[in-house]
């Protein structure tokens, strides 16, 4: 959990409030606040005046603040789901249920994948440690977890009949770890991981 400061100044304690919340972005109801100078108005309003400081203290859960934007994209993206926050450790998972998943899903998981991709973003811009996002819908990272140890294996029994290199298309890293775990325990293949994000594929090489 991280916590974030800041100081606010104005010619009221309301207005210097104000102004650290806009510089903290958030909701004046996720602060303590402590008022360092109540301020002077002066005679006048103008001689002797001293302006109002405040300082603002926000302790930001990172795994709540990931659940939030995922359902505010998920709203957004006009799609009506609930999000099921489960923490184990420094592990945030994040399984999505509803009736229209396949808009969330996509293409062999690629709007799922840039989903994931954008929480993991936010919640470690508000934790000291590292976290580890999944975020999931409907089983669908089980279901396509499947699908690559077959393709895996069946694609490894070609290389070996062929004798030649299978070149398999571009994937995330989570998803070539799959494929690089099976086949590591596959006698007569090995396996490269090749090119530049996002284009990083794996080769697997006859042996």
């Amino acid at each position: 959990m991280k916590q974030l400061t800041a100081t606010g100044t104005g010619q009221t304690v309301d207005e210097a409030i104000e102004n650290a919340l806009k510089e903290l972005n958030v909701a004046k109801e996720k602060v303590e606040v402590s008022i360092i100078d109540e301020g002077k108005k002066g005679i006048f309003g103008v001689f002797g005046s001293r302006p109002a400081i405040v300082k603002l203290k926000v302790n930001i859960n990172p795994m709540e603040e990931a659940k939030t934007y995922l359902e505010n994209v998920i709203a957004q993206m006009g799609v009506t789901a609930d999000v099921e926050a489960v923490e184990n450790g420094k592990e945030l998972t994040l399984n999505i249920s509803g009736a229209d998943i396949a808009k969330l899903i996509g293409k062999r998981g690629q709007t799922l994948n840039a989903l994931q991709y954008l929480v993991q973003i936010v919640a470690n811009k508000y934790s000291n440690d590292y976290i580890t996002v999944i975020v999931d819908a409907e089983n669908y990272r089980m279901r396509r977890r499947e699908t690559l140890e077959n393709l895996a294996t069946r694609l490894a029994a070609k290389a070996k009949k062929t004798k030649t290199k299978v070149v398999l298309e571009p994937m995330p890293s989570f998803e070539r770890k799959i494929i690089h775990s099976v086949l590591s325990e596959v006698e007569g293949v090995s396996t490269v991981s090749d090119g530049v994000e996002p284009n990083r594929h794996i080769i697997i090489i006859p042996e």
